[in-house]
């Protein structure tokens, strides 16, 4: 019964397996939901529900290999009826230590994991075992390789007495099993074993060659039985209990039905689930929308502000270019002023030569007084015309000084040049100062030459009275000027303030631009965040998606795998095991049992037919192979074996 119960434990625990993963959201609830049960319930339930489900496959997997693959995959049946008896032992055994070590005291009979495990262990000591014939007919029973361990092992003789002198046992499977108790009792289950493996020609006569315990899975499951050692127990070996047959389907039919419920519940806890999913799916894609439709407009704004910076360079760009031709301009005309101003401060220099030697010369001479208050006339109209020039220059500068203010609003690139410009100016400026004050040693000296000329010329003064009259009213003209050129040079002073008052504000300017910029950049960094939190967001609603595909995948496996436990819970409620004394002839043919007409247990429905009405064989989820049932279920099972197929 557990070989076909195991047939196809593997691929059903992998199915569970990814359904309990992270891909269903809240599966932890329904794990604490599980948790919350007794131990002695969670630690024997769990594995009887698996085996259910293996079960529930196994017959339509079963049934195929039956009618397809004929005699070719016998060995094949074979090796994987070992692998699933073995590792179903290993199942049983792992659950029999977790629960008792959760229970905490001395295990009995009535316990269920311990229940199961000697169904397994029963199971495997029957795989392959030889049919030996008597005069009755033919048995199969594994207490005769059982008791070859009496002959190996003196240690076990008491096991072997003791099992012979119970009067209540009147089978040899009953015996048998009554031999694992006691084993077990003594925790040397696994060393008994053991020594029958050590002795592989003894089984021989017992097991075919294929069997479980001629084959490396035996020794792995004597292993596996090391641990039992560590479990106390205290068995009753009653003679009814151990010579009747288990009816594990029954247990099977009965955690079934429990089971069901269960997954009715987390089949609509997932539903509830996906709901959720699909509505938070939703409010993301909404959310999404809406980040795009930020996006845009982002870009929009973007769009304009560097359009609108690309605008200013280029006006920024143009300014400075005319600011450069006008600068170049402005620097070539005040190169021409200072080659001129140089060339007249030479001539002045030989005019003050010639009028000191003309001074010396005309002490006594009027003629050459005359020539030198001439030249000194000449002189003054030559300053005049100077100081005319000087005066349009300074209006130049200042024409200039305005341009460069109105342009200096512009940009803030051009603000280095406009302090060269201004630099420039100061430097002219100054070089205008000096010269003034060049100008004005050149009056003083002239002035000192007209003293010593008055001193040396006191006697010319009746003649040149007239004369020095109108070049002292000249003097005072030059002084006036002297002093008009001085209040320039203060305005002029003035509005350089004032140009320097004009470039603090394009300082200031330029700052709140410098602010702009940074804004701008914050605002980049913000849609880079933005288009990286879109991308995330993208992401898991890709990831989601997958997740809800892979969900009704596993919610439509569930479904069919629900109806097909369904059926088979169908096909085994009401079916119970009639016993012989019971049935007095056949239930089909109705013909009355005799010596010649024997009586047979249909392995589905558990009645009894005759040879006749029974002959047929098919396999069942409790049997790994084909087993006698009677005619109306062969008819059924095969039917539903074509439905499933189909």
């Amino acid at each position: 019964m557990a070989e076909g119960q195991s047939c196809n434990a593997t691929l059903e625990q992998k199915d569970f397996e990814i359904i309990d993963r992270n891909l269903i959201p809240n599966i932890t609830e329904l794990k604490n939901e599980r948790r919350e049960k007794t131990v002695e319930e969670s630690g024997w339930s769990a594995p009887i529900f698996s085996l259910a489900k293996k079960a529930s496959e196994n017959l339509a997997v079963i049934c195929l290999g039956a009618l397809g693959s004929g005699g070719r995959g016998g060995e094949q049946a074979t090796g994987e009826e070992r692998s699933n008896l073995m590792n179903m032992m290993k199942l049983s055994i792992k659950v029999l230590i977790q629960s008792a070590l959760s229970l905490g005291r001395t295990l009995d009979s009535d316990f269920p994991p311990l229940q199961q495990f000697f169904v397994v262990m029963e199971h495997c000591l029957k795989h392959g075992l030889k049919a030996r014939k008597s005069f009755i007919g033919q048995n199969k029973s594994f207490f005769g390789p059982l008791e070859l361990v009496e002959k190996l092992c003196p240690e076990a003789s008491d096991i072997a007495t003791s099992v012979k002198n119970l009067p209540e046992l009147k089978t040899a499977v009953g015996r048998g099993r009554a031999w694992l108790y006691l084993a077990l009792m003594q925790k040397k289950l696994a060393d008994y074993l053991r020594v029958l493996l050590d002795h592989k020609h003894l089984l021989s006569e017992f097991y075919e060659p294929d069997a479980l315990m001629m084959e490396e899975e035996g020794a792995v499951i004597v292993g596996l039985l090391v641990g039992l050692n560590v479990l106390d127990a205290n068995l009753c070996l009653k003679g009814e209990d151990l010579d009747s047959q288990k009816h594990y389907v029954e247990e099977l039919n009965r955690h079934l039905s429990c089971t069901v419920g269960d997954l009715q519940s987390k089949i609509d806890c997932l539903e509830k689930t996906n709901l959720k999913l699909q509505e938070e799916l939703a409010a993301a894609v909404d959310r999404i929308g809406s980040l795009q439709e930020e996006q845009q407009q982002l870009k929009h704004q973007n769009e304009l502000i560097r359009e609108r910076s690309e605008k200013s360079v280029e006006v920024t760009i143009q300014d400075t270019k005319v600011e450069l031709d006008t600068y170049k301009q402005s620097r070539q005309g005040l190169d021409e002023m200072y080659s001129d101003v140089w060339k007249q401060l030479k001539e002045e220099k030989k005019i003050r030569m010639e009028l000191e030697k003309e001074l010396e010369l005309q002490i006594g001479m009027k003629t050459e007084m005359e020539i030198a208050m001439k030249l000194l006339e000449k002189d003054t109209h030559e300053k005049q015309d100077t100081l005319v020039a000087l005066r349009q220059q300074l209006e130049e500068v200042k024409a200039i000084n305005l341009q460069m203010f109105h342009k200096s609003q512009n940009s803030e690139s051009s603000l280095q040049q406009k302090k060269e410009t201004i630099s420039s100016f100061e430097g002219k400026t100054n070089q205008m100062m000096s010269t003034m004050k060049q100008m004005e040693e050149r009056l003083q000296h002239a002035e000192q030459a007209r003293q010593v000329a008055e001193g040396k010329n006191n006697k010319m003064k009746q003649e040149l009275g007239g004369r020095i009259e109108t070049l002292q009213q000249q003097l005072s003209q030059m002084d006036n000027q002297c002093s008009i050129l001085e209040k320039e040079l203060k305005s002029e002073k003035e509005q350089r303030q004032t140009l320097q008052r004009e470039l603090h504000q394009e300082k200031d300017n330029t700052s709140l631009l410098k602010t702009e910029l940074q804004q701008m950049e914050g605002l980049k960094k913000e849609l880079r965040k933005l288009q990286d939190e879109k991308q995330q967001l993208e992401k898991v609603c890709e990831e989601q998606e997958q997740a809800l595909q892979e969900m009704g995948l596993h919610l439509s496996q569930s479904k069919l795998k629900m109806e097909d436990i369904k059926e088979v819970n169908k096909a085994l409620k009401g079916h119970t095991w009639l016993k012989d004394d019971e049935a007095t002839h056949c239930k089909q043919c109705e013909k009355d049992f005799s010596i010649s007409r024997r009586k047979h247990h249909c392995r589905n429905c558990g009645d009894i037919f005759c040879n006749t009405c029974s002959s047929n064989e098919l396999a069942l989820p409790s049997y790994p192979k084909p087993v006698r049932v009677c005619d109306t279920c062969h008819t059924l099972l095969l039917q539903r074996c074509s439905s499933t197929a189909s």
